[in-house]
């Protein structure tokens, strides 16, 4: 999965032992402003199988700016659900050996809102 090229969910399953929990809109995340900033997604991946997840992303840390007193959008996050219900969260920069059942979540930066609200 990248951001410039989302790879649809049956390529990803077909390719590698995952299974496309969820994809969704994070409603709210857009920055407010006379015109609101576009939200971001929360992508959830489930293994089938051991496997070694990477991620290298922006946008943790410093939220995407708003223009012209628009506020600043939501910043990014990304997890792994384990099914024992530990949740451990990740680096902007992060590699994982992970285990069958494991999910790993990826919540996308939201854009910044343009115009005072």
């Amino acid at each position: 999965m990248t951001n410039s090229r989302l790879t649809d969910a049956e390529v990803l399953e077909h390719r590698y032992p995952v299974l496309l929990e969820s994809h969704r809109i994070n409603l709210g995340s857009g920055g407010q402003g006379r015109w609101k900033g576009g939200d971001g997604t929360i992508r959830r991946t489930r293994f089938l199988e051991p496997m070694t997840a990477a991620i290298l992303s922006n946008h943790r840390r410093i939220p995407p700016f708003g223009l012209h007193g628009g506020a600043p959008g939501s910043v990014g996050d990304q997890w792994i659900e384990h099914p024992d219900g530990r949740v451990e969260k990740l680096k902007a920069a992060d590699k994982r050996e992970v285990a069958a059942g494991d999910i790993f979540a990826a919540q996308t930066p939201a854009g910044g809102g343009f115009g005072k609200p």
